[in-house]
């Protein structure tokens, strides 16, 4: 072979290995675009904001009285459903609903009572430290106040009293907390913020004594009962993009007395998407004698609570879900107006720890 034509063979062997590697080593193309940094490429999270709590209640007058007469949320919108749709969302079939939407401050509770098929009442004998436990912690503006309203309206007490969590837990010194149930046994929180503790919004002042703040003011969070914090940081942090905002743990008399539970060791971690009220862990160290949620758990239930999630794409974001220990309730997205959680579209899930999860858009 001649000189000439042997160095045009080698040329074209080499051409596509030196076409490949100018592509890669091109720093225009592997550069984000000028003015804009890595982080802006990063990708969204699926959640975009925690919505609304739902809750199943036996009677829909009775629960709405409750939380309007006593806990002063103010009653916004009211539906009755039934449906295909609907039964596919929710996995109930035959389902016939009667809804309220609730809000104090700027946070949301849906009550859901079901006409058809009525579901089972809350245990009689489940405790704080069940997996399938949940509460939304309510802000007040003075324990003393909230108490006294709550006592006044005969509410029956989870906690003994309420309880100020010690000074060495640098965390929480100073939090003051109460656990009660409303007329379904479902377990609500009070709870008070001093000086550096949770959110800005729960340290403003009123501007005049004649104009006292509400006792009640909003809700903080809603908590939820895991059995491994780590297993759940996978599903709620690391794919559905919520961020760690506070961990600590939590033991002593004052624990014990709170949640009602001798012995109580937590481990608790607050998360929060970019919006809407956070959701806590809490990992109860001891006892080990907490039940896990019913694996045939049903929406129409007592003992079951959804929390919408929102998602700007509710298939993807279930998908991630289900790929990291979620089981579905919804076996597809559900297209569905619903005026009480104001969403049009959603699939119903479950966390690994069998705590309802709406996502939803």
């Amino acid at each position: 072979m001649s000189h000439s034509r042997l160095s045009k063979v080698l040329f074209l062997l080499l051409l596509p290995a030196t076409a490949a590697l100018a592509i890669t080593a091109d720093p225009a193309m592997a550069a984000p675009p000028p003015g804009e940094d890595a982080a802006s490429h990063k990708t969204p999270p699926a959640i975009e904001a925690v919505g609304a709590v739902g809750l199943t209640v036996r009677d829909l007058e009775r629960s709405i009285a409750f939380y309007r007469d006593v806990l002063t949320f103010k009653v916004i919108q009211q539906e009755e459903k039934t449906g295909q749709a609907l039964e596919r969302l929710e996995g109930v079939f035959g389902a016939h609903v009667r809804s309220a939407r609730l809000q104090l401050g700027d946070e949301i509770v849906v009550l859901t009572e079901y006409l058809a098929p009525r579901g089972r009442p809350i245990p009689g004998d489940m405790r704080s430290n069940d997996r399938v436990f949940q509460h939304v912690a309510i802000v007040v503006s003075d324990m003393d106040r909230a108490y006294q309203r709550l006592r006044t309206y005969h509410v029956r007490h989870v906690s003994t009293e309420p309880q100020t969590l010690p000074q060495w837990n640098k965390g929480a010194a100073g939090i003051r907390a109460f656990y009660f149930a409303d007329p379904d046994d479902h377990t609500l929180e009070v709870i008070w913020f001093p000086k550096g503790k949770g959110q800005p919004r729960w340290q403003r002042k009123t501007s005049s004594p004649s104009l006292p703040l509400p006792i009640f003011m909003g809700i903080d969070h809603t908590a939820i009962g895991v059995s491994d914090t780590a297993r759940s940081l996978r599903f709620y942090r690391d794919s559905l993009g919520l961020e760690v905002t506070g961990e600590g743990e939590n033991y002593g008399t004052e624990q014990e007395h709170l949640n009602n539970v001798f012995g109580a060791r937590l481990r608790i971690t607050s998360l929060h998407a970019a919006a809407g009220p956070g959701i806590e862990l809490l990992e109860y160290l001891a006892p080990h004698d907490g039940r896990a949620a019913p694996d045939d758990l049903r929406a129409n239930d007592l003992s079951h609570w959804q929390t919408i999630l929102r998602a700007r794409d509710p298939k993807a974001a279930s998908s991630v879900a289900l790929n990291t220990g979620a089981l579905a309730v919804s076996a597809e997205v559900v297209e569905l107006e619903d005026a009480a959680y104001q969403i049009s579209r959603a699939r119903l899930i479950r966390d690994p720890d069998g705590h309802g999860l709406l996502v939803a858009q």
